[in-house]
């Protein structure tokens, strides 16, 4: 006897444009992965000061994730969409232009830490973008559930993880290394023009995305509402809080690599793009293979096999710093990466009533991106301070060392707050 099998709802245009959008501005983030730094390291060649031009850009998820919070709440999330993205635009032209200036930037980079113009220019802009990146992610995130039917979450999670990877880390990056072989202000040109072209296809998205809520309070009072919904359940908080560490962890090895890349494995700038692409294809098939990947392996399992591959992405670069061997490592960092994020950003979406979604969000956001910053600045001081009793060479694998063992103590620490059945408890209530 045939069984009838009821069809699933399409995922519809809505999706796909908002899809897109998500591709170009990781296009755009991936251009930023190589831009951002490769320029710092061509004022300067102090690992701190590189390190800071990052930190920079991270920074305001640390102080201004809650607040987006309110923001995304209050306002309609298509229209914030579109306006961060033509900040972010504004703001890479102006640089752009300013790197076509004659004299601007130094013929050879300087050894100590730099008091050019440009540096600061670059430390102003880095830190525009990031507050308007944190304003964006945050109402986008919100916009998918909005779209997109409930029971497809996770495909279209997947999905958008999928093509975000694809031109983050396997275009963005190589083309940026590019560019900059090229021309510099080319680069900063086409970043800031793909954020132009994500936002006014966000535009074209029809419908009205301003939630029905109770009246508003006091800033303060509506992000203590998020909060205290975050903290009322101990997987969110745990969730969050393990994320905090793991991608501080993260962005100190990536941060590591910079000069790592270019010092220790002798790559220029293309090479490094292309390094960068296992970041790219891990994070490529942990999108198009999680869901099946969660259903076989459990979510707990996944969980505890995200911060394994970080543990083993610090080692391989610290032990065998050969490209082949890390390109390897970073695949399978982010393949776990990947999948890490689809159970948690479709486990918030579905569990979180839609009021609130914006401000429990952007608390969670707060804890598990606003620790990036001191990620970035433990790694350039780890360099800095191991420089004064060891070689350089040697020196510049010190945030592997000590990410290596920061992953296996979070391991410990989050391994029994995401058992199966911390997970079960959580979908019950």
């Amino acid at each position: 006897m045939n069984q009838h099998v009821t069809p699933q709802p399409k995922l519809g245009a809505s999706f796909y444009r908002l899809w897109l959008s998500s591709g170009l501005a990781n296009l755009a983030d991936g251009v930023g992965v190589v831009a951002w730094p490769w320029l710092a390291s061509l004022i300067t060649r102090d690992p701190l000061a590189i390190s800071m031009v990052a930190a920079a850009q991270k920074l305001p998820w640390f102080l201004f994730a809650l607040p987006s919070g309110v923001i995304t709440d209050r306002l309609d999330r298509r229209k914030l969409v579109v306006a961060m993205d033509l900040v972010r635009f504004v703001v890479l032209m102006t640089l752009a232009a300013a790197l076509l200036v004659p004299g601007l930037l130094p013929q050879d980079p300087i050894a100590d830490f730099p008091t050019a113009t440009l540096y600061w220019l670059l430390l102003a802009a880095a830190l525009m973008v990031g507050f308007a990146e944190v304003l964006r992610d945050n109402s986008a995130v919100t916009l998918m559930p909005a779209i997109v039917p409930l029971e497809r979450l996770e495909t279209a999670n997947g999905r958008m993880g999928s093509l975000e990877t694809v031109m983050n880390m396997m275009i963005g990056p190589p083309l940026a290394g590019l560019m900059i072989g090229l021309a510099l202000p080319l680069a900063f040109g086409l970043y800031g023009l793909a954020f132009a072209f994500a936002g006014l296809l966000v535009l074209s998205i029809p419908g009205r995305f301003r939630t029905i809520r109770p009246d508003e309070r006091h800033w303060v009072a509506e992000i203590r509402e998020g909060a205290v919904y975050l903290f009322q359940r101990p997987l969110l908080r745990d969730l969050a809080i393990g994320l905090g560490a793991l991608n501080a962890i993260d962005v100190m090895l990536l941060m590591g690599l910079v000069l790592y890349a270019q010092e220790v494995m002798g790559l220029n700038s293309a090479h490094y793009g292309l390094l960068l692409t296992g970041l790219a294809t891990g994070g490529l098939l942990g999108g198009l293979l999680g869901e099946r990947v969660i259903r076989r392996l459990g979510p707990s399992v996944c969980l505890r096999l995200t911060i394994g591959g970080c543990c083993a992405m610090a080692l391989v670069i610290l032990l065998m710093p050969f490209s082949v061997a890390v390109w390897f490592a970073l695949m399978l960092a982010s393949f776990t990466g990947m999948i890490w994020n689809i159970i948690t950003v479709s486990l918030r979406q579905r569990m979180i009533p839609p009021h609130l979604l914006g401000r429990v969000n952007s608390v969670y956001r707060f804890f598990g991106l606003g620790t990036m910053p001191l990620g970035l600045l433990v790694s350039g001081l780890s360099v800095t301070i191991a420089e004064g009793f060891m070689p350089r060479s040697q020196a510049l694998a010190a945030p592997f060392a000590l990410g290596a063992v920061l992953s296996l103590l979070l391991l410990v620490g989050i391994w029994k707050r995401v058992s199966p059945k911390a997970l079960k408890d959580f979908a019950g209530q």
